[in-house]
């Protein structure tokens, strides 16, 4: 334990100064740094007018900043550098609708263009090139929501040219040539089969295949530019998925990296070869390994001069510059510009310096075991004074979302608003969560609302048992996934938790599978073998079962729900529905709806707002701190269905 976090520690959560959540969730000063691949711009996420657009300044300058985007609602949640470091690229879709399309602005110009100007279409990037640097390979499901078709871009003149017609498959493999070399599809058992495509014919019978047990953990990376390596993430024949590289020539495969405890997490490519040169593996921590020495020495140099966590998030085409992300764990992140040459780091910007002192709490790394032994990678942030005082405390249990995804170790602005605000907060990554390799992952297929539910269930009795949580304070909350396990918890296991808060969480299993996106159709099957086949007797009525709908009469303690209403993945109606079955047998429940947001909430002032009823939620059926709600309504598009009687300040503030 350092010095700064023995200060913390001593530290009563009374005597706390309160982090406001505009410091946490507001727009960050920065974020998103890149470096152009030719070195001559930096470019990075700010704020314009409150609302997250891409900027530029030169390298050499970069006080000459200007914008170079103009969104005026919705921040802009991704950009990248076209190859020949001409232009800017970035994805926009309507109201969280996840219809995203292609857009570039010209660097010298400045004229912002629609490269895929459709409506109703979401676009995906099937391939890039290091010798066709004007060129892109796009996947567009205009002519049937369901597939992408795949065009070639220029990404200068804007000419889409087809590539080929997609009646049925998943996605592509492209090499440096913009060549397609790989169709996937999802076969009968949910696992993957890959197509060999030769001079635009894809083969009748698939040369690699998975089964379900490895169809999340074994993928194919790509080429080296040369197109004589294909690198793949692989779990067959294996439990945890190694990184491998196989001769193109041959076919002969080598294992580059692997580990017992963890999925191969990331890789470092070389910009212009495309060779590995560096990868990952993320069991409680992130570890880097070096394949190549010069990449090796870079990081060890890197590791001596910054404190906590940090990763390559950018680097030039010659490989001489790269931006570092660092993660300080108790303090805002930071990006730098690390010239490989000079042996130089300069500090480019601080993500959110009004972060600065604040009173942010370390998070700590555990190994649960669940009741059938299974161990549970697991994360804890405590409040202020928790662990010297000795007493237990309320708890959040924070659920993440998927459920095939994972919490991991390092700044979380969740973990840090909950302690501040005075409670132990616990990330468990449940059977069936991705990273831990596919023994993992499978342990919960059929289990939702099963023993994924009680691997939730033992980490709360843990920290009941330890001393850390008050039995009488404990809330369940997610998003997604976790917002379904907020509403099983209360309803499976109404005694365990005092309240629970929902985002955008399932609340039948069966209308969510038969409302999934158009072009998650391909990927049913896996669906189906992992959570309940509803084209069978059994299956249907394991997703009633699993339904938290259908127990809605269960529930005893207070829920407080938030919705987007052009949600694509989870509509509208999960919510709507357990709400009013709720309402039909006289049960309590709060519900705030987002008329312009989708899976989640992405403008910062409907996240600010609903994050101040959460709290003040929380403050009301746990004693925790909150600030006042104030204005954080009317700053944003919240409405707030029914129940505002049921959290402290809400009705005030709906009146003012």
């Amino acid at each position: 334990m350092t010095a700064n976090q023995s200060i913390r520690e001593a530290t009563n959560i009374a005597d706390t100064p309160l982090i406001p959540r505009d410091a946490l969730y507001g727009n960050p000063t920065r974020s998103s740094g890149q470096i152009s691949p030719d070195g001559k711009w930096l470019s990075w996420m700010a704020p314009q007018d409150g609302v997250m657009n891409v900027w530029i300044a030169p390298a050499d300058n970069p006080d000459a900043a200007r914008v170079m985007t103009h969104a005026s609602e919705r921040p802009i949640p991704q950009y990248f550098w076209a190859p020949d470091s001409r232009s800017l690229l970035f994805v926009q879709d309507k109201g969280g609708d996840e219809n995203y399309l292609l857009y570039g602005v010209d660097v010298e110009s400045g004229v912002e263009r629609s490269l895929t100007p459709f409506e109703n279409t979401r676009v995906q990037l099937v391939g890039t090139s290091e010798s066709m640097r004007d060129q892109l390979l796009v996947g567009l499901n205009n002519r049937d929501p369901r597939f992408h078709d795949v065009y070639q871009l220029d990404l200068n003149s804007g000419e889409l040219t087809p590539v080929l017609e997609n009646n049925g498959y998943i996605g592509f493999l492209a090499d440096d040539s913009l060549t397609l070399r790989w169709a996937m599809q999802q076969n009968a058992e949910g696992g993957m089969d890959m197509f060999p495509i030769s001079d635009g014919t894809i083969a009748e019978n698939p040369a690699e295949s998975t089964t379900l047990e490895d169809a999340l953990t074994t993928t194919a990376l790509g080429y080296t530019t040369d197109g004589n390596t294909l690198y793949w993430l692989d779990s067959r024949d294996r439990n945890t998925a190694a990184l491998i590289a196989q001769n193109v020539e041959t076919g002969e495969k080598t294992i580059l990296g692997e580990s017992d405890k963890a999925d191969i997490g990331g890789v470092m490519t070389h910009p212009k070869t495309g060779e590995v040169e560096a990868y990952s593996v993320d069991y409680l921590t992130t570890e880097w390994h070096a394949l190549n020495p010069q990449i090796g020495a870079a990081l060890d140099w890197l590791d001596k001069r910054l404190e906590g966590d940090f990763g390559v998030q950018s680097r030039t085409e010659d490989d001489s510059k790269w931006l570092i992300w660092n993660d300080p764990l108790i303090s805002p992140s930071k990006t730098y510009l690390f010239d490989r040459e000079a042996e130089t780091l300069t500090e480019f910007y601080t993500t959110r310096p009004e972060l600065e002192g604040a009173p942010l709490q370390p998070m700590q790394t555990l190994e649960l075991k669940a009741r059938d032994g299974l161990t549970l990678p697991t994360y804890l942030t405590l409040p202020a004074g928790a662990q010297s005082s000795g007493k237990p405390v309320p708890m959040v249990l924070l659920v993440h979302g998927g459920p095939w995804a994972r919490d991991s170790y390092g700044f979380n602005r969740a973990h840090q608003w909950l302690a501040n605000r005075g409670y132990a907060v616990m990330s468990v990554n449940f059977r069936g969560s991705t990273g831990f390799g596919k023994d993992f992952i499978n342990a919960g297929n059929l289990e939702w609302a099963g023993t994924m539910h009680n691997d939730l269930i033992d980490a709360v009795d843990w920290a009941v048992g330890e001393g850390i949580a008050d039995p009488d304070k404990v809330a369940i909350m997610g998003g997604s996934y976790g917002g379904y396990a907020t509403l099983v918890g209360l309803t499976y296991t109404p005694e365990k938790f005092a309240c629970g808060v929902d985002i955008v969480g399932p609340s039948n299993l069966e209308t969510l599978l038969e409302t999934i996106p158009p072009y998650w159709a391909p990927m049913v099957a896996q669906f189906h073998e992992r959570m309940g086949n509803p084209n069978t007797k059994e299956g249907l009525q394991l997703l009633k079962d699993r339904s938290p709908l259908y127990r809605a009469d269960a529930i005893t303690k207070p829920l407080l729900i938030g919705q987007g209403a052009n949600d694509p993945r989870v509509k509208q109606a999960e919510s709507d529905q357990i709400v009013g079955a709720m309402q039909e047998s006289g049960i309590p429940v709060t519900y705030v709806l987002f008329p312009d947001e989708g899976h989640g909430f992405h403008r910062p002032e409907n996240n600010i707002a609903f994050n101040a009823v959460a709290e003040n939620f929380l403050a009301t059926c746990l004693g925790g701190r909150a600030e006042r709600i104030g204005d954080t309504l009317e700053a944003s598009t919240a409405d707030i269905v029914t129940g505002a009687d049921f959290v402290e300040g809400l009705e005030e503030a709906v009146a003012d």
